[in-house]
């Protein structure tokens, strides 16, 4: 019993120290918090015909690096869409980075859609099909937004790098806050939406763990940002050649859309950012 004892006393530390969510973020729908064997905190987003479910950071931070554990919804997952994303709002000018996993049918890959926007222009999604079960296990995706570059990560793999161009729009100005959700993506996420969800399998839970955000706060008008120490980890890094390979084996692999080959999108001629590498 004393050995019992101090093991729920540990684990109750543990996930003490691991409490992330309702601490920093205010949620909406269907949401259920656990912890898991090792004392880390889960927040699950639930899915059903009456509501999806989502949380949201409640700092907005302007550049930095921010993380998640996820595992996705077992088994036909069509037509649903669960995100963590960056957005500064809902506005016709906003900015927005964008990870988004596309739901499909049982035994079928997941795509990951990843996008940016900047002052109200999208358009630039990159989608790539995973090359592993991502309901299986909980696995990394990362986010690194600096002056430069942005950079999506999947475990220790680059995916994507978008590069700032001088004069094309890019993601530097509104601070952003952070979000997940889960939803009925019926009309666009599998198959350019022709197959829909399966209702009789709801509810579709996808679990998150081991939030992380190492980001800058804006301080106000004409004031500078207040950033963690040590900010030059995520704040001047851009990919290594090795780390670009990573990007040319996944684009090369598993890139099932780029926007930047899209001509029916862009008859009028591709986005200037696609001749610039």
């Amino acid at each position: 019993m004393a050995g019992r004892a101090a093991m729920s006393a540990a684990v109750a530390l543990l996930a003490a120290a691991d409490s992330w969510l309702y601490e920093e973020f205010a949620t909406e729908g269907n949401v259920r918090v656990g912890y898991d064997a090792r004392g880390q905190q889960v927040a699950s987003l639930l899915l059903d015909r009456q509501s999806g479910a989502a949380f949201r950071s409640r700092q907005s931070y302007l550049y930095g690096q921010f993380s998640v554990q996820i595992k996705l919804v077992p088994g036909n997952s069509a037509g649903t869409v669960a995100s963590f994303y960056l957005s500064s709002g809902d506005g016709p000018g906003h900015d927005e980075i964008d990870m988004e996993f596309m739901g499909n049918s049982t035994g079928q890959p997941v795509a990951l859609n990843t996008n940016v926007w900047a002052n109200g222009d999208g358009k630039k999604e990159q989608q790539f099909y995973l090359w592993f079960d991502p309901a299986a296990d909980y696995h990394t995706y990362t986010i690194i937004w600096n002056d430069r570059n942005i950079i999506f990560k999947v475990d220790d793999l680059f995916l994507r790098c978008f590069t700032r161009h001088a004069y094309l729009p890019y993601p530097g100005a509104k601070p952003m806050a952070v979000h997940a959700t889960l939803w009925d993506g019926s009309y666009w996420a599998t198959e350019q939406g022709r197959v829909k969800v399966d209702w009789s399998a709801a509810p579709f839970v996808v679990s998150y763990r081991g939030y992380l955000a190492d980001a800058c706060v804006p301080a106000g008008d004409g004031c500078p940002l207040s950033c963690p120490a040590g900010t030059d980890r995520w704040m001047r890094r851009q990919p290594s050649a090795a780390e670009q390979g990573t990007v040319a084996w996944a684009r090369r692999n598993y890139m099932h859309y780029d926007y930047c080959q899209d001509g029916w999108r862009f008859p009028q001629g591709f986005p200037a950012e696609c001749s610039r590498g």
